[in-house]
């Protein structure tokens, strides 16, 4: 193929036998790949905690907040660190792109919430700042407070940006995990943030520590406007669910 003076290495075209069978080739590449990522998620959930001594304080739309209320409530939370401030190339109109590709691939927070996780962005820039990127762009859906202090420097994202995850049993936070640079570009998928938190998923084939919160797959998923605490599973998704199970399994085990 050409495309003007360029010239590209394409593939070779094959018949519709050979083109399964070179995807069936690969699918087993694919499998491994995806077991070895189960089991990494796995390693992350048997990682050793660190406990959070110091006080920080954020400045959000309503006021100060503390880490502790960063949690919303819920027993873990996610601190992504977006490069916006003053000195960002496209200040103060945009973010730094990476951190905007980022803020663009994120799901519906519901999803995370369900799983008893909060989701939230921190920059250096002000608040007023802030909420008129998020007006702008259609970001008003993320959670976004202001470092006002050590924060960042103290969990490894003085500059540029990292995601950090906390779990808190009660009034203590401990760090449980955290990534940067190219571990940060898969970000913003539910599963993916799932899959760096200290309980996972939360579903029952997860390999996790004894006692860890566990649920079956499938049913505790829902439309994001739909979920309510403590509700039950709806009789004909479990029945849909099961049904839609049974047939992967079957399929995936010839």
């Amino acid at each position: 193929m050409t495309s003007g003076i360029q010239k590209m290495q394409t593939p070779p075209v094959v018949s519709p036998e050979a083109w399964e069978a070179a995807r069936e080739q690969l699918l087993v590449k694919e499998k491994a790949l995806t077991h070895a990522r189960d089991a990494m998620a796995a390693e992350r959930r048997r990682m050793p905690w660190m406990a959070v001594e110091k006080p920080y304080v954020f400045e959000g739309p309503s006021g100060k907040r503390s880490l502790h209320e960063l949690f919303d409530g819920r027993r873990q939370l996610i601190v992504y660190r977006a490069f916006y401030e003053p000195g960002v190339f496209g200040w103060p109109e945009h973010a730094c792109r990476g951190c905007s590709m980022v803020a663009d691939q994120v799901a519906h927070l519901s999803h995370l919430n369900a799983r008893d996780t909060t989701l939230v962005f921190v920059s250096r820039a002000p608040q007023a700042d802030i909420a008129s990127l998020q007006k702008r762009t259609g970001w008003g859906h993320i959670p976004w407070f202001t470092v006002t202090d050590s924060f960042d420097a103290d969990f490894d994202v003085g500059e540029w940006h990292g995601t950090n995850v906390f779990i808190r049993d009660g009034d203590r936070i401990f760090r449980t995990y955290f990534v940067k640079s190219r571990g940060d570009e898969q970000m913003g998928g539910t599963w993916n943030y799932l899959d760096i938190t200290p309980l996972g998923r939360q579903e029952v084939w997860e390999d996790s520590p004894e006692g860890y919160p566990q649920t079956p797959p499938y049913k505790w998923w829902n439309w994001h406007d739909s979920y309510t605490p403590e509700a039950v599973p709806d009789k004909k998704w479990v029945e849909v669910s099961d049904a839609g199970e049974a047939a992967f399994r079957k399929d995936h085990s010839r």
